[in-house]
């Protein structure tokens, strides 16, 4: 019997890593806001440099708001590079969209200690943070520096929400894999495991599986790919369309007469339809964990 993977049924283990994750998070938030406070010597803000806008200024400046826990500096980001996550907490940017546009801060905000900051980077994203922070200033009557500390929060949030949903599906696709590995053992197809540990396997009639991913799973005989399985275990119906896009782009690199099945956490109406008009095929199970759908050329 080929050995299983151990997968907890409910992911309660990884909720309540997450929980705790989110407390850790909201700790360092606090810790560097008192960092940006202590910041030595005093920032000087060139507004217009710094893509502030004047009334922004003003508005912060009347409501008694230390400007430097409002707006981004390329010294304080450079001394202090996980600070980013307060200014673009405050400004409700996605790590993503700050890379699309001034570059990735991952570094800054996960591994500070060993974050080298460019000075013209530094430059980049304070300008993108305090553009969108000026616009969002400018647009409320009331804005006080408690929103801002919710729109902190609201973006850790959501940055664990998005590493919840990610652990649905890493369970997903193992309790996938797992449960298949058993079957073909207990169907005496498995002969044997190859060179590649826990990723590769020899079944009978010449057929090679793998466990890999973009494919996740791939049946090949004779070198030739015969059928592909994507899976896609999130649960989050607004990603579905999403998870559609990657797969269809991974059965359309497949060769023409090979087999491809999805097997999907959740198919909306919208994204059946997409299905339909692909004339691909879909059939759906409620006795696995996952919706099984079959999909594209040969299925």
């Amino acid at each position: 019997m080929a050995e299983k993977r151990a997968v907890s049924a409910d992911g309660s283990r990884e909720r309540d890593a997450i929980a705790r994750a989110l407390r850790i998070a909201m700790r360092e938030d606090v810790a560097v806001r008192e960092r940006i406070e202590r910041f030595k010597p005093k920032p000087r803000y060139a507004k217009r440099e710094l893509c502030i806008a004047k009334e922004a200024w003003r508005k912060v400046a009347a409501a008694g708001i230390k400007r430097r826990l409002v707006f981004a500096h390329p010294d304080l980001l450079r001394a202090i590079p996980d600070a980013s996550l307060h200014y673009r907490g405050i400004a409700l940017l996605a790590r993503k969209r700050v890379q699309e546009i001034a570059g990735s801060v991952d570094n800054w905000e996960r591994s500070p200690a060993k974050a080298r900051v460019s000075e013209q980077k530094a430059l980049k994203v304070s300008r993108l943070y305090n553009a969108v922070i000026s616009a969002i200033l400018l647009d409320s009557t009331d804005w006080t520096l408690d929103d801002g500390y919710r729109n902190i929060l609201a973006t850790i949030g959501i940055a664990e929400d998005g590493a919840m949903r990610n652990i649905i599906g890493q369970e997903a696709e193992q309790a996938i894999k797992d449960r298949l590995l058993e079957w073909v053992s207990a169907q005496r197809l498995l002969i044997g495991e190859t060179s590649e540990p826990r990723s590769g396997w020899t079944l009978r009639d010449g057929i090679l599986m793998r466990f890999g991913s973009e494919p996740d799973i791939s049946f090949e005989r004779d070198g030739k790919l015969a059928v592909l399985i994507e899976i896609k275990g999130g649960k989050d119906p607004a990603g579905a369309l999403e998870r559609l896009g990657a797969v269809k782009k991974t059965f359309d690199e497949a060769p023409v007469d090979c087999k491809n099945f999805l097997v999907a956490g959740v198919v909306t109406t919208t994204m059946r339809e997409r299905l339909e008009e692909c004339a691909w095929r879909t059939t759906s199970t409620s006795r696995a964990c996952c919706t099984t759908t079959a999909l594209g050329r040969g299925s």
